[in-house]
């Protein structure tokens, strides 16, 4: 595996990574607020833990799917990463008060579903691009 496909697959891992997180807290953290009220004087409990994954997955993401199509040339993936990206930043700043509670989960799930999504295919792209050289 090349220098370049290996920085690729480890910021893709990331950028799957902090999209599950993203997904996980917006789906539990009603469920553990009821068990657990202290929970919410937590970072995890604040609205401000959404914008710093927020600002962890938009870079992460265009790096990583950047370099990835540059070396597949496959523009759907990029179009599926900047969707979801767009839709989790428009969620995290704007999605409660246009939304409500129900849609702006929705939305977070949908957003990151997508990068979620496109980083895997990207990840399995680049993958292949490795194995035919």
């Amino acid at each position: 595996m090349s220098p370049l496909s290996k920085i690729i697959s480890n910021v893709d891992q990331w950028a799957i990574s902090t999209s599950a997180i993203c997904a996980v807290h917006c789906l539990c953290l009603p469920l553990l607020l009821g068990v657990f009220p202290a929970l919410s004087t937590s970072i995890f409990g604040q609205e401000g833990f959404h914008k710093l994954l927020i600002w962890l997955i938009i870079p992460l993401s265009l790096f990583s799917l950047t370099l990835g199509c540059k070396r597949h040339r496959k523009p759907f993936v990029a179009l599926l990463g900047l969707m979801g990206v767009m839709i989790l930043f428009l969620t995290a700043f704007l999605g409660h008060v246009l939304l409500g509670e129900f849609y702006e989960r929705l939305a977070t799930l949908v957003g990151a579903s997508a990068i979620a999504a496109a980083h895997v295919r990207n990840f399995i792209l680049c993958r292949q691009e490795e194995c035919s050289h």
